[in-house]
């Protein structure tokens, strides 16, 4: 895998606040691609693409509410 982490400065995180924070990009070069910023005030986005073409996206704010979390290979009945 390879991987990189950026500082970022004042953006909007999900609770609203405009906040530093960090970003953690990984990516095996066959399709698992990992997308993390961590904001300072605590909130979180995740997007996480598989090796299957499926993509899992996570917004949770810095009390712990999550605000999305979609899978594309999610298949309920």
């Amino acid at each position: 895998m390879t991987g990189t982490m950026t500082h970022f400065t004042q953006e909007r995180a999900p609770c609203g606040r405009l906040v530093d924070g960090d970003r953690s990009q990984d990516d095996d070069l066959e399709g698992l691609r990992f997308d993390d910023l961590h904001y300072a005030c605590g909130c979180r986005k995740i997007r996480h693409e598989f090796h299957d073409g499926s993509v899992r996206i996570r917004t949770i704010r810095h009390d712990g509410k999550i605000l999305l979390d979609e899978h594309s290979g999610d298949h309920e009945a």
